[in-house]
């Protein structure tokens, strides 16, 4: 659905410019941003680079399991009907301390694996296949509400375009990402109370 809107969008778009004699200005306008796209991309794959190397570099020198650890209160209080020691524990630290560092890309194939082992949990419970458990619910919720401390891709956005303190937005985006958080865990327990298996 949404291929068939962006179709439409930049059809109408190509065909109003016709229509109006402003062709040339969409040529131009075209022509830009497909240059600014490539900058950005080269931007964010140096930022992504970088940042997910230094996350690579924390798995091998064990400050990754050493976070994770630090995390199992957490988990526990989010989690509890996750086993211990459950593999899905440790992929969804490694998911959580990327997304507070910022680094979404280098978080989703950490939350891809955690999802896999919540699905297999919920087989061990034999629930529904078109049911998410309780769990896999929070932890989507959870990364919604995504806390960031540094908000690396807003700050290469903003450096990208010229911004002279691409990092003024930091103290803002911990708290408004906090506050997001923060609703995101009442919510999810909240829903608990009910006492259901799924949200």
């Amino acid at each position: 659905m949404l291929n068939y809107l962006w179709a439409f969008m930049v059809v109408g778009g190509i065909l109003w410019a016709a229509f109006h004699g402003n062709m040339a200005a969409t040529a131009q306008g075209t022509f830009e941003s497909a240059r600014e796209t490539i900058e950005l991309c080269m931007t964010m794959l140096g930022v992504m680079s970088l940042w997910t190397g230094i996350l690579k570099i924390g798995e091998r020198s064990g400050l990754i399991e050493y976070l994770s650890s630090k995390m199992v209160p957490v988990l526990r209080f989010l989690f509890p009907g996750i086993p211990r020691d459950h593999p899905a524990g440790r992929f969804m630290a490694v998911n959580m301390i990327a997304n507070i560092l910022g680094l979404g890309g280098a978080a989703t194939p950490a939350g891809l694996k955690a999802m896999e082992e919540l699905k297999k949990l919920k087989e061990e419970k034999h629930l529904g296949a078109e049911i998410a458990s309780r769990e896999m619910c929070t932890f989507l919720i959870i990364n919604i509400s995504s806390l960031q401390l540094i908000p690396i891709n807003m700050i290469a956005y903003r450096a990208q375009y010229g911004s002279r303190l691409p990092a003024v937005i930091v103290g803002p985006s911990i708290a408004a990402t906090a506050v997001s958080t923060a609703v995101a865990v009442i919510f999810c327990k909240l829903m608990d109370r009910g006492g259901a298996d799924k949200l």
